[in-house]
């Protein structure tokens, strides 16, 4: 039998459009879904839009539309985008898909029965734009930092409780046992266990003034806080989806740094109440930044997608945004960045070589007449696993042995281009192996460039145009 392997990103949000901080979520869990396949595991890889909360229905009543007017406008988008980047999902869950709430409504059910949730009234900061209760460690100069501070606002209201805190102790055992530990990189690990550790109260799992959201089965004057509707997301599509059931638990939640609280603790502890396995592993990025300022749609500062499919077309895309994964600390980008590296390791780096080698092929007559076998590059699987593609392509484009520095280091040492009769066929053949090895390797990252590289020195295409 096949590996299971199940991956997810977020739920992306329907009050925005989808721009380059969603891409480098999903471009990378597809670029980590693919290697999966090509290495033989059975792949379930899950993304989708989150359509619940006070936002949303906000942003439907501006525009004068139903709020499930308004995400059937905007979910759409997404999953539009997505195919544009060749983003290569299995499934696009909605939140507003009655599958969905039906398991939903039966695990807030299950949690209740636990005797896990009471009703109190909570009164304290709530940010809109986050659409969370804020303890006095989440604020920065009394506000959430990654909203304007008119999005921060006093709440007064009666809720349903969770007690997370009768998790807590479980979930810092997990989280500091080498066997167990999901939580990765080493400073997102340290920065769960930070706040763990300085005393973590009962969290408000419900709203009394949002009626845009899924009922308490038992209280219909209250919708389920939509953070819990979310995180069940990743769990509820392998219950409605025939023959999915065998996915759980995920293999891998890939996530932005801003969500690692609801994901590293909460969803664990929602698990832990009903009793379901836990995800093995949960890999938090870090932000993109432009200008050492958050990129957000609050601060009217990002790079729509298709401006950078528009600029670099979808392998260029795919490869900058794997190659500037925010992997440990926060990544500075800018177009011009963006611009500089498209040219130096895409048209004059590996499109360069594939250039020069097509042209003496053509030349000289000579293409592979036989298959090379491939495989991976020494470091690049183990990148990939640690979910470091800067440090996977980085191999790929320097490696002197089976990269593209080798390939462009055999062309130059030997001076190929110099050589006569089978003296150059020889060394075009030797060329070839590395370059359809290359090919194989960057398979994941840019799927559509490793096939046409592959196809033009197996004598099935011609190079009419460069690659880039």
């Amino acid at each position: 039998m096949r590996k299971k392997f199940y991956i997810t990103t977020p739920i992306y949000y329907v009050n925005d459009l989808p721009h380059i901080g969603h891409a480098c979520t999903t471009v990378s869990a597809d670029v980590i879904a693919r290697f999966h396949r090509l290495i033989g595991a059975e792949v379930f890889f899950l993304t989708g839009t989150d359509e619940h909360g006070a936002k949303v229905a906000q942003a439907a009543a501006k525009k004068g539309l139903t709020p499930q007017q308004f995400c059937d406008q905007i979910s759409p988008r997404f999953k539009k985008t997505w195919q544009k980047l060749n983003i290569s999902n299995d499934f696009f869950i909605r939140t507003t898909n009655p599958k969905h709430e039906k398991v939903v409504g039966r695990i807030f059910k299950r949690i209740y029965q636990q005797g896990d949730l009471y009703k109190k009234i909570y009164k304290g900061l709530y940010c809109i734009g986050c659409e969370k209760f804020l303890t006095e460690s989440d604020l920065v100069n009394g506000h959430c930092p990654l909203h304007p501070p008119e999005q921060t606002v006093e709440q007064e209201e009666e809720n349903w409780f969770f007690k997370l805190s009768k998790y807590v102790p479980k979930i810092i055992k997990l989280i500091e046992s080498d066997k167990t530990n999901y939580v990765f990189p080493e400073g997102k690990r340290q920065e769960v266990l930070t706040k763990l550790k300085s005393g973590i109260h009962d969290i408000s799992f419900s709203r009394a003034s949002v009626p845009w959201g899924i009922p308490i089965p038992w209280d219909k004057s209250q919708t389920i806080y939509v953070w819990v509707d979310a995180l069940i997301n990743y769990y509820s599509a392998t219950r409605f989806l025939p023959g999915k059931e065998k996915f759980w638990p995920a293999d891998i939640h890939l996530l932005g740094k801003e969500i690692l609280w609801f994901h590293t603790a909460i969803w664990q502890a929602i698990l832990m109440s009903v009793g379901l396995p836990l995800p093995k592993k949960t890999f938090i990025h870090s932000f993109y930044i432009m200008a050492n300022k958050k990129m957000s749609k609050s601060f009217g500062n990002l790079i729509a997608v298709d401006e950078l499919v528009k600029n670099f077309g979808v392998d260029g895309s795919r490869y900058l945004v794997a190659s500037s994964l925010p992997v440990e600390n926060d990544t500075n980008i800018s177009v011009a960045r963006f611009k500089e590296k498209y040219n130096s390791d895409l048209a004059n780096g590996l499109g360069n070589l594939v250039s020069r080698t097509f042209k003496l092929c053509q030349k000289n007559h000579y293409f592979s007449r036989g298959k090379h076998s491939s495989s991976f590059i020494a470091g690049v699987p183990e990148a990939i696993n640690s979910f470091n593609l800067p440090t996977a392509l980085e191999i790929i484009w320097t490696n002197d042995k089976q990269g593209i520095a080798a390939a462009n280091k055999l062309f130059n040492q030997n001076e190929i281009w110099q050589l006569k009769g089978e003296k150059i066929k020889k060394e075009l053949n030797n060329v070839i192996k590395i370059i359809l090895n290359i090919a194989y390797n960057i398979k994941p990252f840019m799927p559509e460039t490793s096939e046409k590289i592959e196809k033009i020195f197996r004598g099935q295409a011609r190079l009419t145009v460069p690659l880039f």
